[in-house]
């Protein structure tokens, strides 16, 4: 079984051939360059770029795998959350090749894809608990069974990536440094300075919620403080302090949600743009696999969106004989409980 997936959730458009054993056979990923000037992303120039790019990234991946249209069994298509914008053209897109080829047309839910990313290269038994952390999303998901989902925890306030992207623009490296993508701008950075020379605060809010906006409020004012020359100085030590705040809070929460979930718990995994940050992955492998627990991460190129998740969710609902009609519509608050 062969599934066509397209991810249009947001800047990046993607496309993807999966069958239905996970197995990759092609996923191209066309990242837009038109929003760094602007500092993020414009919606509108987002769904633009869409509407030239989908059609030739389809036919690459398309082609890539070897496939042609008649061997597809389904076509797998992002409905939500995300930028309404982009959302409908990638929704009118599917439709209009699900009709034209005849082939089954699958909504999915662009947080279940990431869920789905970590199986695309490792066989997970569930129940497994993933912490998913994207530029929208910080959440603690209990995944009792594949399509089955219970939320443990949650941001109250900032996503993990959207306040890199924000104390980023704060130390004024968007968008000089020519990119939208805070999160790996102050990676970059933080390898140069020293995590212990800051002592930002790290929020523990409730059992398992996480909340990020006081820890930026606390980089704002400490860089208030400081002259241009003092900031230029210190500018490796507050990011590198900066992101060992974050990372302590998501390892924090993690392992206490790991200690209250059920014992039947197999596995911990990470998913999402942020999961891309070696700081955190090698610190929350190293503590889950601590308490004797397996850990898994997806390769960095399936952190971020791309449609093989989202073809791998297709597969797995088509599997099930799971398919929607063409009433589909994009939902750009869409909740996956």
């Amino acid at each position: 079984m062969l599934v066509l997936g397209i991810e249009t959730s947001c800047d990046e458009t993607s496309a993807a051939i999966v069958d239905n054993q996970f197995d990759v056979k092609s996923n191209i990923v066309l990242s837009q360059q038109d929003h760094a000037i602007y500092g993020g992303v414009v919606p509108e120039l987002a769904s633009r770029a869409h509407m030239r790019s989908l059609v030739p990234v389809v036919e690459q991946a398309l082609f890539a795998a070897n496939t042609s249209w008649n061997e597809l069994d389904g076509i797998a298509v992002t409905r939500g959350p995300g930028l309404v914008g982009s959302l409908i053209v990638g929704v009118s897109a599917a439709k209009g090749m699900s009709l034209a080829c005849g082939k089954p047309l699958i909504g999915v839910h662009h947080l279940e894809g990431h869920i789905f990313s970590t199986l695309l290269e490792n066989k997970i038994e569930t129940p497994f608990l993933t912490l998913l952390v994207s530029g929208g999303h910080t959440e603690l998901i209990r995944v009792e069974k594949l399509g089955q989902y219970k939320l443990v925890g949650r941001t109250r306030d900032d996503a993990a990536g959207e306040a890199f992207d924000k104390v980023a623009k704060l130390l004024g490296l968007l968008p000089k440094a020519g990119s939208i993508m805070g999160g790996r701008i102050i990676s970059e950075l933080a390898d140069q300075g020293n995590p212990q020379a800051i002592a930002f605060p790290r929020a523990l809010v409730g059992d398992s919620d996480f909340s990020f906006s006081g820890l930026k409020t606390a980089v704002l004012n400490y860089v208030r403080k400081l002259s241009r020359d003092q900031r230029e100085v210190q500018l490796a030590d507050i990011a590198a302090s900066f992101q060992a705040a974050v990372v302590d809070s998501l390892i924090a929460k993690t392992l206490a949600a790991l200690e209250q979930v059920e014992t039947d718990v197999k596995a911990v995994c990470i998913a999402g743009g942020v999961a891309a940050n070696r700081s955190l992955r090698e610190g929350l492998r190293a503590e889950v696999e601590r308490r004797d627990v397996p850990f898994y991460s997806p390769s960095p190129i399936y952190c971020t969106d791309n449609a093989a998740m989202i073809g791998a969710v297709g597969a797995y609902r088509l599997s099930l004989g799971d398919c929607d009609s063409y009433d589909l519509d994009a939902v750009p608050r869409l909740s996956l409980y």
